[in-house]
C-alpha cells in the first residue's frame, strides 16, 4: 500500500481558510476586515515613518498611523480618549453600511432594469418588416433567406421567441455574419399571449412566419400561436402568414386558425417526399435547394409577351418556351390562382394567364423569339423510359418513415420491394406502421431488426442488390449525443463497404443539423437531405411572394409535376454540340420543360466535379457528354407512355448509367450483378458509347 504523503502547512492553512469562509456571511466579512487591516495599517505606518514632518515621539507617530488608517477606511479620524475613538469607528461603520446598502439598492434596480431591457419588452416601431415567431433549427435558414430576398434594400427582421434576447441576437448574428446589413430586432416572451405578440407589431409587417419548436406538442403550439395572431390582426386585411406543422393531422386545425391569409406547410411530408425524389436520382435535392433559395434561380410570375398572342385562339404554351433568353418558362397561372406546371405544348394560353418562369432575378429581359437557335437535326431519337420494379433498403425508423413508405408506394412500379431494418425499435410495430392500408401489390414491405452501428451486420444485407439505400435518423436523443450521430456512423460504414467492394452504392441520408452536411462521408452517388431545410426555404419564398404558394403546392404534391434529372442523351446524342435552345425544344417534344443542366466532368470520378446551371442562355452551345444530365419539370401522371408510379432509374446499381436497362435489371426475379470494378467500368464505358 502506498504511503500517504504528509500534509503541508500550506495545505492545512488553506483548508482552514476555506472551511471558515463556508460557515457564514459574518465569517466572510470578518476575513475581509482582517485582510483590509493587514494591508492598510502596515502601509500607513510605513508612510508615517518615512515622512520627515511626522512627530518625533512614538505616541505621536501611532496617533498619525491611526489617523491615516481611519481616513483610508472612512472610519473618521478623531484622536484622544479610547471611547472617543471607538465612537468614531462606530459612526464610520454605520455610514459605511448605509452607503453600501444604498449602492446595493441602486445596483440591483439598475440590474433589473437592464435585464428587462435585454428581454426586449419595448414595442417594435417598424413598417414592412418581417416577423418570425418561434425558435428552432429552421430559424437560421428562414432569417438568412429573408435577408437574401431583400438584399440591397432596407431589411428589418423581428424575431419573437421564449428565449433570452442576447442569446438569440448572438446566434442569429453569427449565422448571418458580422458584416450583414440586416437589422435584427429580438423580443422575448410567450408566443400565445396577445400582448406579447403585439410587441413585434405584426399588423404593420410585410409577412409573418410561424416556426414549430422541437417540443412534442409543437403543432398544438403553432395552432395556439395562429389563434393569438388572429386575435391581434383581427378580421381586417393583414400581412400573409406562413406556418409549418409536422403532423398532417394538425393541418385542418392550423388552416382554420390561420384563416384566409395563411399558408400552412407540412414539414414531415415534405421531407419524406424529398427523400424519395433524391432516391430517384442523385442531385435532385441540390436542384430543389437552388430553386428555393434566393442566391440562385427561383420562381417568378410574369406577363405573357404580346408578340406571342397571335390569332383568335391565343398563343400555345409550347410557343412560349423559347421567348426568353435566360428565363425558363415552366407553367401557367390562371387568373383564379390555379397553377399548371409543364402542361401539354398545345395548351392554349387564356386571357389573364401569367407565366411561371425560373430565373436568377426578376425577369427584366425583353422577350424575343429564340427558335432560330434550335437545330432539329440534333434531336436524340425517342427512347422509352425504363420502367420496372425496384428494391429499396430503409435503415432506421422515425415519425417520418410511414410518410416515406407512403410516398414511395406512390412512386414505384408494381412488384417493388422495401426492406426495413430497425435498430432498437421492435420490428412488429414498425411492420404494422409500414404496412398501413395501401397498394400492397405495388410495394411489398418487410421489416427486421439489425445492429445498424456495427460494421459486421450490414454486409449480411446484400447491399448491392438494392437500387437505393435510405438512412433515417432518430427523432430525438435523450442524454448525451445527437440524433445525427447514428446516421453519420451508418454512412461511414456504408462508405467503407462501398470502397471495399469497388462499386457505386446510391445512398440518401436524412440529417437534422445542416452543419453535419460537411461531416457526412458520402459516396459518388450519395446525397443528404436536411430535415426541415426545404420547408424553411419554402416558407421564405412564400413569405416573399405569396402568389407562388399554389405553385409550390403543385410542385410538391404527391401527384403532379415535379423536378427530374434526365440523362442528356435523351434529348441530344452524346458528343453532339448543340445549343440549350435545342435541348429545350427536344424536351418540349416529350411534354417536358427543360430548366437547366448538371454538367459532369468526364475526367472526374463518378458523381464528382459537377456543375449545376439553372436558366442558362438559350444561345449557349456546348458538347453534351454521356454523363451530363438535364433538369426538367415534368408531369409524369399526364404522360400516357409512362405508368403512374414509375421510379427513375438510379445509376450505378443493377443497371447502367445510361438508364437503358430497367431498374430491376430486366425481369423482376433477376438477381443483381456482382462484377468487380473493372467490369463495372467496362459496362459504363459501353453504355456511354451506346
Amino acid at each position: 500500500m502506498e504511503r500517504q504523503r504528509p500534509t503541508s502547512l500550506r495545505d492545512r492553512a488553506r483548508y482552514r481558510f476555506d472551511t471558515t469562509l463556508a460557515r457564514s456571511t459574518g465569517m466572510l466579512v470578518s476575513w475581509l476586515v482582517l485582510s483590509c487591516l493587514a494591508v492598510v495599517v502596515p502601509v500607513s505606518a510605513l508612510v508615517v515613518w518615512t515622512d520627515p514632518g511626522s512627530p518625533r515621539s512614538l505616541s505621536g507617530r501611532l496617533s498619525e498611523v491611526w489617523r491615516t488608517s481611519a481616513e483610508t477606511l472612512r472610519l473618521g479620524a478623531p484622536t484622544g480618549a479610547p471611547v472617543r475613538m471607538a465612537l468614531s469607528v462606530l459612526l464610520g461603520v454605520v455610514a459605511l453600511l448605509c452607503v453600501s446598502t444604498l449602492v446595493g439598492v441602486i445596483t440591483t434596480g439598475l440590474g433589473e432594469r437592464l435585464a428587462e431591457l435585454r428581454r426586449g419588452r419595448s414595442m417594435v416601431l417598424e413598417q414592412e418588416h418581417a416577423v418570425v415567431l418561434g425558435w428552432s433549427d429552421q430559424v437560421f435558414t428562414v432569417v438568412g433567406e429573408l435577408a437574401a430576398a431583400r438584399a440591397g434594400a432596407r431589411c428589418v427582421i423581428a424575431v419573437l421567441a421564449d428565449r433570452d434576447v442576447a442569446e438569440m441576437q448572438e446566434a442569429l448574428t453569427a449565422s448571418l455574419g458580422r458584416g450583414s446589413a440586416v437589422r435584427l430586432v429580438c423580443r422575448s416572451g410567450s408566443l400565445t399571449t396577445v400582448d406579447t405578440l403585439a410587441l413585434v407589431t405584426p399588423r404593420a409587417a410585410s409577412s409573418v412566419l410561424v416556426l414549430p419548436s422541437e417540443a412534442p406538442d409543437a403543432d398544438s403550439e403553432v395552432v395556439r400561436v395562429l389563434l393569438a395572431l388572429r386575435a391581434v390582426l383581427g378580421d381586417e386585411a393583414g400581412p400573409p402568414v406562413v406556418a409549418a406543422v409536422r403532423d398532417r393531422r394538425q393541418l385542418p386545425a392550423a388552416r382554420l386558425a390561420a384563416g384566409g391569409r395563411g399558408t400552412i406547410v407540412e414539414t414531415d411530408a415534405t421531407t419524406a417526399r424529398l427523400l424519395v425524389q433524391s432516391a430517384r436520382r442523385t442531385g435532385v435535392g441540390e436542384v430543389l435547394r437552388d430553386l428555393l433559395d434566393f442566391s440562385g434561380a427561383e420562381f417568378h410570375l410574369v406577363e405573357v409577351p404580346r408578340f406571342v398572342r397571335q390569332g383568335p385562339a391565343g398563343a400555345r404554351f409550347g410557343e412560349l418556351l423559347l421567348c426568353f433568353e435566360r428565363a425558363v418558362v415552366v407553367g401557367l397561372l390562371s387568373p383564379d390562382g390555379q397553377p399548371r406546371l409543364s402542361p401539354a405544348p398545345d395548351t392554349v394560353v387564356g386571357p389573364g394567364d401569367r407565366l411561371i418562369v425560373i430565373a436568377h432575378d426578376a425577369v427584366r429581359e425583353a422577350p424575343a423569339d429564340f427558335g432560330a437557335y434550335v437545330d432539329r437535326t440534333s434531336f436524340a431519337a425517342p427512347r422509352p423510359d425504363p420502367v420496372g420494379p425496384v428494391r429499396v433498403l430503409l435503415l432506421g425508423w422515425n415519425r417520418r418513415a410511414p410518410l416515406l413508405v407512403e410516398a414511395l408506394r406512390d412512386s414505384v412500379a408494381a412488384g417493388s420491394v422495401l426492406d426495413v431494418v430497425v435498430d432498437e425499435t421492435p420490428a412488429a410495430p414498425v411492420q404494422e406502421q409500414a404496412c398501413s392500408p395501401g397498394d400492397s401489390a405495388r410495394l411489398t414491405v418487410s421489416c427486421r431488426r439489425g445492429e445498424l452501428l456495427h460494421p459486421e451486420s450490414l454486409p449480411d444485407l446484400d447491399l448491392f442488390g438494392y437500387d437505393t439505400v435510405i438512412v433515417l435518423g432518430a427523432d430525438a436523443v435523450d442524454g448525451p449525443g445527437h440524433p445525427d450521430d447514428g446516421v453519420l456512423v451508418t454512412l461511414l460504414i456504408l462508405r467503407e463497404l462501398e470502397l471495399r467492394a469497388g462499386r457505386i452504392l446510391p445512398v440518401v441520408a436524412e440529417l437534422g443539423d445542416h452543419r453535419n452536411r460537411a461531416l457526412a462521408p458520402l459516396g459518388p452517388a450519395s446525397d443528404v437531405v436536411i430535415r426541415g431545410e426545404l420547408t424553411s426555404l419554402l416558407m421564405a419564398q412564400i413569405a416573399h411572394n405569396p402568389g407562388l404558394a399554389a405553385v409550390f403546392g403543385e410542385l410538391f404534391a404527391a401527384h403532379g409535376a415535379s423536378v427530374h434529372l434526365r440523362p442528356a442523351h435523351h434529348y441530344t446524342p452524346t458528343g453532339c454540340e448543340a445549343s440549350f435552345a435545342t435541348v429545350v425544344a427536344a424536351a418540349r417534344e416529350r411534354s417536358e420543360c427543360a430548366v437547366g443542366y448538371r454538367r459532369i466532368d468526364p475526367e472526374a470520378g463518378a458523381g464528382h466535379g459537377h456543375e449545376l446551371r439553372l436558366g442558362p442562355a438559350k444561345t449557349e452551345r456546348r458538347v453534351w457528354n454521356a454523363r451530363d444530365e438535364v433538369v426538367v419539370v415534368a408531369n409524369e401522371s399526364a404522360r400516357p407512355d409512362r405508368p403512374h408510379g414509375a421510379l427513375d432509374a438510379v445509376p450505378g446499381m443493377r443497371h447502367d448509367r445510361g438508364d437503358d436497362i430497367a431498374p430491376s435489371g430486366g425481369s423482376p426475379g433477376r438477381r443483381p450483378s456482382h462484377d468487380g470494378p473493372e467490369q463495372d467500368r467496362t459496362r459504363r464505358e459501353k453504355g456511354a458509347d451506346g
